[in-house]
């Protein structure tokens, strides 16, 4: 099979001791990042958004097709606009479509159809997968493994944002098909998270829970 022209790597070679350390701190700053729903109105300069955003456009994708679209947004009346229909949205949610096995996990976060968060956090990024793509001129491109790539992708961006000192919701409205006449996206995207970006409100609170040990996670196979 023929390959592309191709460069060399970039790649920073670290002793052992020095990629036990970064390792480490790694692991420490995420275990810090938890989901938050008391968001202060503090504003977050676009920069540190797009920086952000362009650190998960540099995630793996299928084929390297990169199928994602990121949404930024800060009008107060868009995200009103959001905040209206995901609330519209929830309440059905709530009132029907949700199991009670759903609901019982719910509880302990103390979810419900309110999201006034969608209006106080500065920053909403609506984060879209590309079922397929097109050429200039018109044609379609088959995209491979979507779910996965967006996902990768969607990852990246928490750790990033939560890298740069910035609390993080993913809120997952259903169905989200108002995400694409709202942000005005074709109908070949699918909305897949509505990230919730800013700084804490004074004195957030998070449910008191905690994470699988590593004898629940971890298998090696040695």
């Amino acid at each position: 099979m023929d390959r592309k022209s191709e460069v060399l790597l970039d790649f920073e070679h670290v002793e052992a001791a020095e990629m036990a350390r970064r390792a480490m701190a790694f692991r420490a700053l995420m275990s810090r990042r938890r989901t938050v729903r008391d968001f202060s109105d503090r504003p977050v300069a676009r920069e540190v958004i797009e920086d952000c955003v362009m650190t998960a456009a540099t995630a793996p994708s299928g084929a390297n097709q990169q199928p994602w679209t990121f949404v930024c947004l800060s009008d107060p009346a868009t995200k009103r606009r959001i905040r209206d229909a995901a609330e519209e949205e929830e309440r059905g949610f709530y009132a029907g479509r949700a199991s009670d096995e759903w609901l019982e996990a719910l509880a302990p976060l103390g979810t419900d159809e309110n999201k006034p968060f969608l209006e106080t956090a500065p920053w909403l990024i609506a984060i879209f997968a590309q079922r397929y793509g097109t050429t200039a001129d018109g044609r379609r491109i088959k995209h491979y493994y979507v779910p996965e790539s967006v996902g990768i992708a969607s990852g990246f961006l928490i750790a990033a944002l939560h890298g740069a000192g910035l609390a993080t919701l993913t809120h997952t409205p259903s169905p989200m098909g108002f995400l694409n006449e709202i942000c005005g996206r074709p109908d070949h995207e699918k909305a897949v998270i509505l990230l919730v970006v800013g700084y804490p409100a004074e004195r957030a609170t998070v449910p008191d829970i905690s994470r699988k040990p590593p004898e629940q996670v971890l298998v090696w196979q040695e």
